[in-house]
C-alpha cells in the first residue's frame, strides 16, 4: 500500500510556489507515495499542473465536512506548511501523525515591534523542508517549480512583444505599503535602457496604463490583461525581472530569472527573497535601511503608519536603473 501524504497550504500565490520544493523533494525521494496537497479555490491552478502531486483538494466547504472528506482518503501523514488555526483543528480531527513548520511568529513581532533582530538566517523554504526531516527528505538545491499548461498561449500582439528582448516590471502586491509610488515607478522605467512589459492585476491596470501613457512605446502595460499563467510565460521569456515582495517575485525565481527586488514595509530577514537553490543568479536586494520604523508589519498595510512613506520615497531610483541596466 502506498504511502500518503496531505500539505496544507491555503494561501497565497507567493507562498504556494514557496513550498514547491518540498513536493518535488519528497515525490522524487519517496517515488511510490501519494502526494495529496489543500489549498483555496483560488490557487487551484497553481498546483493542479505539478506532475509530483497526486491530487489537489480545495478548501471550498465548511472545514468539518472537509475534513471529514478527506478523513476517508486515509492519509499517514499530514505535512502542515501554514500552521494556523484551521490546519491545527484539521490536524487533530484526521489525528494522524503530523509535521509542521515554524513560523517564528514571536520572532518576527520582536522585530516588526521592538526592531530586535533574532530570527535565524534561514530562508523559508529550508525551514519548510525542514518539516521532512523525520523521513530523510533532503533538499535537492534545484530551487522553486512553476508550472505553465501547455494549452497556454499568449496572444499574436503578446507574442510579438515577447519575441524581442525585454524587463518584466511586475507594479502590483498584494499591499499598498509594498508598492513603490506611481511617480518612482515611471523615474525607473523612463531611464531602463530596454524594452518593458509590465506585469499585475486588475487592480493594476490603471497605474500600468499611467505609466506607460507617461514614458512612451518602449513600455507595454498587460496589467491585468493576462491571467496568472500568462503572465507567468511573460516572465519566462523575459531577461530580467523587477518585482516588488509579491508573488511573480517567486514565479520568476522558479524560471531562474536575474530578479532586482524592491522592498518597503516588509524586509528580507524575514527569509522571503528570491530562492534559486544551488543556482547562482545574479540579483540584487533594493530596501532603504536605518529607518526606526521598518519593518512595520509582517505583511503590510493600506497607507503608511507613519504617513511619510520613506521606506519606498528614499529608494534609490538612480541606484536601481544602474543595476537593471548593467546586471
Amino acid at each position: 500500500m502506498r504511502t500518503k501524504f496531505l500539505i496544507l497550504r491555503f494561501s497565497s500565490i507567493g507562498d504556494i510556489v514557496l513550498t514547491t520544493p518540498v513536493v518535488r523533494c519528497l515525490k522524487q525521494q519517496y517515488p511510490k507515495a501519494e502526494i495529496h496537497y489543500l489549498t483555496k479555490p483560488a490557487f487551484k491552478s497553481i498546483l493542479e499542473h505539478n506532475p509530483y502531486l497526486s491530487h489537489v483538494h480545495m478548501l471550498d466547504k465548511p472545514l468539518l465536512q472537509k475534513t471529514i472528506e478527506l478523513k476517508h482518503l486515509g492519509f499517514d501523514y499530514i505535512i502542515d506548511l501554514h500552521n494556523n488555526l484551521r490546519t491545527r483543528i484539521i490536524k487533530s480531527l484526521l489525528d494522524v501523525p503530523s509535521f509542521s513548520y515554524e513560523k517564528l511568529n514571536t520572532e518576527k513581532a520582536q522585530l516588526v515591534n521592538f526592531k530586535t533582530n533574532t530570527l535565524p538566517q534561514v530562508h523559508i523554504v529550508d525551514r519548510y523542508l525542514d518539516t521532512l526531516s523525520s523521513f530523510g527528505v533532503t533538499n535537492d538545491g534545484q530551487g522553486l517549480d512553476y508550472f505553465i499548461p501547455e494549452d497556454v498561449n499568449l496572444n499574436d500582439e503578446v507574442k510579438q512583444l515577447t519575441s524581442k528582448h525585454y524587463i518584466a516590471v511586475a507594479i502590483g502586491a498584494q499591499h499598498s505599503t509594498k508598492r513603490l509610488p506611481i511617480q518612482k515607478l515611471i523615474d525607473v522605467c523612463k531611464n531602463i535602457n530596454s524594452n518593458i512589459i509590465l506585469l499585475g492585476g486588475k487592480e493594476d491596470e490603471q497605474t500600468g496604463e499611467e505609466i506607460a501613457k507617461q514614458i512612451g512605446s518602449h513600455v507595454v502595460n498587460l496589467s491585468g490583461k493576462l491571467s496568472l499563467h500568462q503572465s507567468a510565460l511573460v516572465i519566462k521569456f523575459a531577461q530580467k525581472v523587477i518585482s516588488h515582495d509579491t508573488g511573480l517575485m517567486h514565479i520568476a525565481a522558479a524560471f531562474k530569472k536575474p530578479i532586482i527586488s524592491i522592498w518597503g514595509n516588509t524586509v528580507p530577514d524575514f527569509g522571503m527573497t528570491p530562492y534559486y537553490g544551488n543556482y547562482k543568479i545574479n540579483q540584487q536586494l533594493f530596501e532603504v535601511k536605518n529607518l526606526s520604523c521598518r519593518p512595520c508589519s509582517k505583511i503590510g498595510f493600506n497607507a503608511c503608519p507613519k504617513k511619510h512613506f520613506n521606506c519606498m520615497h528614499l529608494q534609490d531610483a538612480i541606484g536601481l536603473v544602474a543595476v537593471v541596466n548593467s546586471l
